[in-house]
């Protein structure tokens, strides 16, 4: 997201403001280092107030949960989002992250239950991976895919589309009104919500 927001002109018209990991050696550290990010190491407890804390000292207009795994408790909803790598709600949850996740999806695809796995980004609210949903991209699974090849395409087209769709909730063209994802267009639903058709 940093350097999709250094880009000419940038991707994410935002500035980030720091970087907070509960892994005390987790790669984030020296990523942020590089690009000059403050960074800091938070063991928790996970309440309320701290997320409160962090966003006042750090002066933060929004919150992107990404590969955060704690439930995100007290900050703005329409403020707060979050990216998961398979489709919600049915993969999500707290035990269904990351390679759980992927492995969920496969072996429902093995089931022939569906066809295809998905980027997902939705505002938070206080249960785990079932805020109002932003944006849902399909992400088609081929027939000698593992957990390990959909993850990278996954991965992939994360990198691709999380700073774009934040980028339209931080100029408020994707907002959340009550419970409610409102769009500035039609056309911008259906760039990111196309199964919603």
């Amino acid at each position: 997201m940093v350097r999709a927001a250094r880009t000419k002109p940038p991707i994410l018209d935002a500035s980030i403001c720091a970087v907070i990991t509960n892994h005390a050696d987790g790669g984030v550290w020296q990523k942020a280092q590089a690009l000059g990010i403050p960074a800091e190491y938070w063991a928790g407890p996970y309440l309320a107030g701290g997320y409160q804390n962090f966003v006042k000292y750090y002066k933060a207009d929004y919150v992107m949960l990404s590969g955060w795994l704690k439930l995100a408790s007290g900050l703005d909803p329409a403020r707060t989002i979050n990216i998961h790598p398979a489709p919600l709600p049915r993969f999500g949850g707290p035990r269904i992250y990351g390679h759980y996740a992927h492995e969920a999806v496969m072996a429902a695809y093995r089931r022939g239950e569906i066809t295809h796995s998905a980027v997902t980004m939705h505002f938070v609210d206080p249960v785990y991976d079932r805020g109002p949903i932003i944006f849902a991209l399909p992400v088609p699974i081929e027939p000698s895919d593992t957990p390990e090849t959909l993850a990278a395409r996954v991965n992939r087209v994360e990198h691709e589309w999380q700073p774009r769709v934040l980028n339209y909730v931080v100029h408020g063209q994707v907002r959340l009104v009550g419970k409610e994802v409102v769009y500035e267009t039609e056309e911008l639903k259906r760039l990111l919500m196309p199964e919603a058709e």
